[in-house]
């Protein structure tokens, strides 16, 4: 992330901006500003003196009470029959790709707002009404996904062309929702399109209790622990439970004995994953496809597993003496610890990784916390964005009934020419019954309307955060400014994607792209030159001492290759799964792991534990796990080529805006990559830019060891 000379002194960065750059900045940084004092307190609840009636949640009439959602889905439902018709029409006036886009607009607008108060709002009134949309607008999706009409309007568009000329963003967007469609099957007989909906019931039922199954807690008779460790564990009579790895224990035994016990096979877990995966395979073959990998990866910025699986073994192979390296840090200090030599096991890299990164920072994450209040975070993140694209976040007073609960924020996303953007929501602290997930929602997307003026987008960003004290802001963790980072990637990308069609409004792309903006976001959080310019203690505004500021950008880069080797494993072995099935019908799903584990990770597999039981993101990303390291890859690649330099630089900040981020899901994702980094999209390319960005890392570590600090050994 850093070059080797790099300094993080305000000063120096300051220079190399303009000069109204360089004023705006120094303003801000010193003295709070609107935005950073809005953040520091609880959002302004003022009394409805005026007794001015309820707007309704997020400015929409309907929604004042709860069965504001009968008539929402009332109006998707004439709304769609229009559309329908509108589709089949010969006497159609417009677009194909436009009529479905707008049948999509509708029903998402519902889905999509639905969906989110579901899981949000606390009166259960509200929540269970907004369930019963979901439902109601899901059963008219799955409806339409079997509507042959309109799949052969779509289909004869795309073969034959349009009634008026369309654009390559109109044959692309047409190309997706054909896509839609032959995903549920609609283009087989029907005896295939009654088995493909049968195996998607079958994937989801088989999926939701696999991901039930991986959270339970494992209960085992109290005389198999050993006495020496009982005391770490829940007892109950006779029975000990163990609801997780001990990851963090500095106890040896109990890390390996909660290790064994909690990922023992579970007869049950395996028998959905392999009912799951056997379906998932038949349902790709129906569909016609090799395997369920190349149903899922179609589309997306590598295309194909075969560039999927090149690319994961590259890495692996690359990966490996770096890796090596990283364990033989962790084998000193588990030599000092027991006073002997011993290898690395599965159970000791959380602790030590962790231990190693504390006498790292050589002090605890506490003392840290007072510098990044939420104030000063939104300011920096709002610094930055003015930096690189000439857009504000300004605070906006809500309405009465706007917002779901009190502690809400809501921010219009202003450009200095264009005007506002879009708005965001910021629900960012803890309370009793919301999700315990960073997340991003889309509550509308944008899109060209018909009279040419344009549907801005309005999203969420839900957090956890601390709620703020009565003599202090909320302080947040380091790790919890990398997430307020990521997730404010996503909201970025929202409201800069300026796209004609909602279908591929902003984070509306594939997998493996929608992480990039929020990744590389996380490159600008870990670079001292952005942190340096609003990290600063919350009662005094001094700055964070630079010695603290490079240590904790520094413990971000520490074992780095490892942590990245266990990614590709997790990776190899999910695409493994989604292949041709290799399981058979009488193996295991550990039959597989030993070999794997051997090929692409350093340490060896544990006999009689199945890891892959407990694993979630089977079911959630299922041959799409590799997605996160593709997208860190063109992040890294991006933030080599562009910011690496100058991370406030606004010439390149306009050019990601205007070929990156304004595209959404528009332009083939493989297609606005190379054209924005000017080479192709290869396994080669997308490993040498993890593989170079881990040098950058190391070099700056050896840098900071150079210069007399404590360092790993």
């Amino acid at each position: 992330m850093l070059v080797k000379d790099m300094q993080c002194a305000a000063s120096k960065v300051l220079r190399k901006i303009s000069c109204f750059g360089h004023l705006f900045l120094h303003r801000h940084v010193s003295t709070l500003s609107p935005l950073a004092t809005a953040f520091n307190s609880r959002p302004n609840r003022r009394l409805n003196l005026t007794l001015q009636k309820d707007v309704g949640l997020f400015g929409l009439d309907q929604l004042r009470q709860p069965d504001g959602f009968q008539e929402m889905k009332e109006q998707a439902i004439a709304d769609t029959h229009r559309l329908v018709q509108e589709t089949c029409d010969p006497h159609r006036t417009r677009k194909m790709v436009v009529v479905f886009d707008e049948l999509s607009d509708s029903l998402c607008k519902v889905a999509d707002l639905a969906e989110f108060i579901r899981l949000a709002h606390p009166i259960e009134a509200f929540s269970t009404a907004a369930e019963d949309a979901c439902i109601t607008i899901n059963s008219i999706v799955e409806h339409l996904n079997t509507n042959r009409d309109l799949y052969q309007a779509i289909r004869s568009v795309s073969e034959s062309g349009d009634i008026c000329p369309t654009t390559d963003v109109d044959e692309h967007v047409a190309q997706l929702f054909l896509f839609d469609f032959e995903q549920s099957g609609i283009h087989l007989e029907e005896t295939d399109r009654q088995r493909v909906v049968r195996l998607n019931d079958e994937i989801l039922q088989k999926g939701q209790k696999f991901m039930a199954g991986t959270a339970l807690p494992r209960t085992v008779h109290r005389k198999l622990l050993p006495q020496n460790i009982q005391h770490l564990f829940s007892i109950s009579g006779d029975q000990v439970l163990v609801a997780g790895l001990y990851g963090d224990s500095p106890n040896c035994a109990a890390r390996e004995w909660a290790y064994r016990v909690f990922l023992f096979p579970d007869e049950q877990q395996e028998v959905l994953l392999k009912e799951l995966l056997s379906a998932r395979h038949e349902l790709a073959v129906t569909c016609g496809f090799p395997s369920y990998a190349h149903r899922a990866v179609k589309g997306s910025t590598v295309e194909k597993p075969e560039v999927v699986n090149d690319f994961l073994h590259i890495l692996a192979e690359k990966l490996r003496p770096h890796s090596e390296k990283d364990l033989e840090v962790m084998r000193s200090m588990k030599k000092v610890e027991i006073g002997s030599s011993s290898d690395i096991f599965p159970w000791d890299t959380l602790y030590y990784t962790r231990k190693i990164k504390r006498e790292w920072l050589q002090a605890p994450s506490s003392d840290f916390s007072p510098f990044f209040s939420l104030g000063n975070c939104m300011e920096g993140l709002n610094l930055l964005v003015n930096a690189l694209y000439n857009i504000q976040l300004r605070t906006v007073e809500m309405l009465p009934g706007e917002a779901w609960t009190q502690d809400v924020y809501k921010l219009e996303v202003v450009h200095e020419t264009e005007g506002v953007l879009g708005h965001i929501y910021c629900d960012f602290y803890q309370r009793a019954g919301k999700p315990n997930q960073d997340c991003h929602f889309t509550i509308k997307g944008g899109k060209v309307l018909p009279d040419g003026s344009y549907q801005n987008p309005v999203v969420v960003l839900m957090l956890n955060f601390p709620t703020p004290k009565w003599s202090s802001p909320s302080l947040l963790s380091p790790g919890m400014v990398d997430n307020l980072f990521h997730e404010m990637g996503h909201a970025l990308h929202s409201m800069m994607a300026r796209t004609q069609y909602q279908h591929v409004t902003g984070t509306r792309c594939p997998t493996d792209f929608a992480e990039v903006p929020s990744v590389l976001m996380e490159y600008f959080a870990a670079d001292p030159r952005v942190l340096g310019l609003f990290a600063r203690h919350f009662q005094t505004q001094e700055p964070m001492p630079t010695h603290m500021l490079e240590r904790l950008c520094a413990s971000k880069h520490l074992f780095a290759a490892s942590e990245m080797q266990l990614q590709v494993f997790y990776s190899a072995l999910d695409q493994m799964y989604h292949s041709q099935h290799p399981l058979g019908s009488t193996g295991s799903t550990s039959d597989v792991i030993a070999s794997l584990q051997e090929e692409y990770y350093n340490i060896s597999y544990i006999p009689k534990t199945a890891w892959q039981l407990r694993f979630s993101h089977l079911v959630s990303y299922g041959a799409k796990y590799y997605s996160y390291l593709v997208s860190r890859a063109i992040a890294s690649w991006i933030w080599q080529n562009y910011f690496q330099a100058d991370p406030l630089s606004r010439t390149c900040g306009e050019q990601y805006r205007r070929e990156c981020l304004a595209h959404g899901g528009g332009k083939p994702p493989h297609l606005l990559v190379s054209d924005y980094l000017k080479k192709d999209v290869t396994a080669n390319q997308l490993a040498s830019s993890l593989l170079q960005d881990l040098d950058t890392k190391n070099n700056y570590i050896k840098d900071m060891c150079k210069n007399s600090m404590k360092c790993p050994s």
